[in-house]
């Protein structure tokens, strides 16, 4: 439910009138009907703001509320540039300078290509930090895969993939930044675009940078006798020296 007092708090003397319209009914009432998410209604205000050029102090308020609202990085750019062509490019050069600093330190927060998911409960207990994961196939599937998000600094344990024949894992990086480190190297830093495949029997760790979330699309190499190890965390002096 949205509340507001901007109103009153910069007018409520000058024009209370004004602050009461603005706070009760606008935003009292107007933001908080039934019928539109307020995630909708944060896109269709951020549309008409940028159609009117109105690129100021209210259009970034409005930013942050679409953040807070559920709009992300890759839906908000998607809408501006299909304004663009409606609402003229300037404008939306504009909008884009603001979006940035406003969504300057949530890089691949919403999941990346594949999006976010869910929280990874079922293995966080192998994690330090929050992880998500989303499931691209059928659990099922021959070759399952998945979509995995990490926090910043999140990072899972020490692990092995075992298989009596064939195996291990493939990580598909699609966005953000992070790490992978076998036992006794040296940690790969991995970026979108990269591929790290891992041979069963490798001990290993894999997670993001402790500034930025990273994803990766995650499957398990096709094999005989396959299981997982999972071991020791990776201790916070050794992620501090990356």
């Amino acid at each position: 439910m949205i509340k507001q007092t901007a109103g009153r708090d910069s007018l409520g003397e000058f024009a209370p009138e004004f602050a009461h319209l603005n706070d009760d009914i606008l935003f009292g009432e107007v933001w908080n009907r039934e019928g539109l998410s307020l995630k909708m209604r944060s896109i269709l205000t951020l549309s008409a703001l940028v159609g009117k050029g109105l690129i100021d102090s209210s259009f970034q308020h409005h930013l942050m509320n679409a953040k807070k609202n559920g709009v992300t990085r890759v839906e908000l750019a998607e809408i501006l540039t299909h304004l663009a062509f409606y609402a003229g490019w300037p404008n939306a050069w504009a909008a884009f300078r603001m979006a940035v600093e406003v969504y300057k330190d949530d890089d691949g927060k919403d999941g990346g290509l594949f999006g976010l998911g869910a929280p990874n409960d079922a293995y966080a207990r192998y994690f330090t930090g929050h992880s998500y994961l989303k499931l691209l196939t059928d659990p099922k599937a021959t070759i399952p895969l998945s979509n995995v998000t990490f926090e910043p600094g999140c990072r899972n344990y020490w692990h092995i993939h075992h298989a009596a024949k064939g195996g291990g894992q493939i990580l598909l990086c699609t966005d953000g930044r992070g790490w992978y480190q076998e036992w006794g190297r040296e940690a790969q830093a991995l970026r979108p675009g990269d591929v790290v495949y891992i041979p069963a029997g490798v001990r290993h760790w894999h997670g993001a940078a402790r500034d930025r979330w990273f994803s990766h699309v995650a499957f398990e190499a096709p094999g005989e006798g396959c299981s997982a190890e999972w071991l020791e965390p990776v201790s916070d002096e050794e992620y501090a020296k990356l």
